[in-house]
């Protein structure tokens, strides 16, 4: 008898140990949202947010919204992040608070999103009809403006190209067609502080980038206007060019927009992410007013040569430090791209 109560009692051990390595799971029901699910889970939401979506992200809207009927994984207790309120200069793009569970349209698989994102839910038609080119500037040969971070080599390219990546899945959860013209299919949207530096990006649909500046501005254009001729019968296209700006140390700069002078529906698509940048800082940073520009700049070549409707957008300075934690936290880089977005969903509501 003692020899099985001690080994029944080893067996029961050796369940505990692996049950604690697992993750409770739970069903999102209609009203639920991430805070209330975390709440009448037992866990602070204040606390074990981040874990959660870190857990979760695959089935989580472009809003960090449930989804009716989805197992979500609860994070244990060992899981709790700490992060420093200094550390986020942008907060997330949405009141987690108020994000209900929802119904999927439709799932899609894009590998160019990368393993932790490639499944993208359709949650709704709001963009439906419409077609974007998301340039994300410099690449191949071209890093563009460099800095280092802590003794690593950080470049405008790679931070460009992961919100305009999260801006594409955003467009495409909303119903929208997109076209990445800048590429890299071994990226994918990346939460890493630090992403490192690669020179094999290439162009729609598989094209090398030349050295020649003038040849990459004018091979990436031609292939736009291209694409803009085969969708000509749709009557909103357009074109988001997405930089990093390099400046002096000392200056922080907010998202700020060009688009060309003659160009009216450019122009109302820059007011339109103008508009919505006001409102989110307006909300999530009452104390801080958002200085972001919007100017006329037609001597930019996407935006002098484009048949289409452009706008380019500058997320800030990559060497001022507080510019730097804006970009480099990828909560941060979410944000810019769910404001983008939003921003893009008022101006297509406005119609042609």
């Amino acid at each position: 008898m003692t020899k099985k109560f001690f080994l029944l009692l080893f067996i029961f051990a050796g369940y505990c140990l692996q049950a604690q390595d697992k993750h409770m799971e739970v069903m999102a029901i209609q009203g639920d949202g991430i805070y209330s699910l975390l709440r009448n889970s037992g866990l602070d939401p204040k606390k074990y947010l981040q874990p959660f979506i870190e857990l979760n992200k695959e089935n989580l809207s472009s809003e960090n919204g449930l989804f009716i009927g989805k197992i979500y994984k609860l994070p244990n207790p060992e899981e709790q992040v700490e992060k420093a309120d200094e550390d986020v200069v942008m907060p997330d793009s949405i009141d987690l608070k108020t994000v209900k569970a929802s119904k999927v349209l439709e799932k899609r698989n894009y590998d160019i999103f990368g393993k932790d994102y490639q499944t993208v839910y359709i949650e709704s038609r709001d963009l439906e009809g419409a077609v974007f080119y998301l340039i994300s500037g410099h690449g191949g040969p071209d890093p563009g403006a460099v800095e280092t971070y802590n003794g690593t080599l950080i470049t405008e390219d790679e931070y460009a190209y992961d919100v305009t990546l999260r801006l594409a899945r955003k467009l495409i959860s909303q119903g929208a067609l997109v076209y990445l013209i800048t590429r890299d299919e071994n990226d994918g949207i990346r939460d890493e502080k630090i992403l490192p530096v690669d020179y094999d990006e290439r162009l729609y649909p598989d094209k090398k980038i030349p050295r020649s500046q003038v040849y990459r501005l004018r091979q990436r254009i031609a292939v736009v206007n291209e694409l803009y001729k085969k969708y000509s019968y749709k009557p909103y296209q357009r074109i988001i060019e997405t930089h990093v700006d390099s400046r002096s140390k000392g200056e922080n700069i907010d998202v700020f927009f060009y688009y060309h002078e003659n160009s009216t529906y450019g122009k109302r698509l820059a007011d339109n992410m103008q508009t919505t940048f006001k409102e989110k800082y307006a909300r999530y940073q009452p104390n801080r007013k958002y200085y972001g520009t919007i100017e006329p700049r037609s001597s930019l070549y996407s935006l002098k040569y484009s048949q289409a409707p452009a706008v380019y957008i500058e997320i800030g300075n990559l060497k001022n430090t507080r510019d730097q934690r804006r970009i480099l936290e990828w909560e941060n880089r979410d944000a810019i791209a769910a404001w983008l977005a939003d921003g893009i969903i008022r101006d297509y509501k406005e119609g042609v």
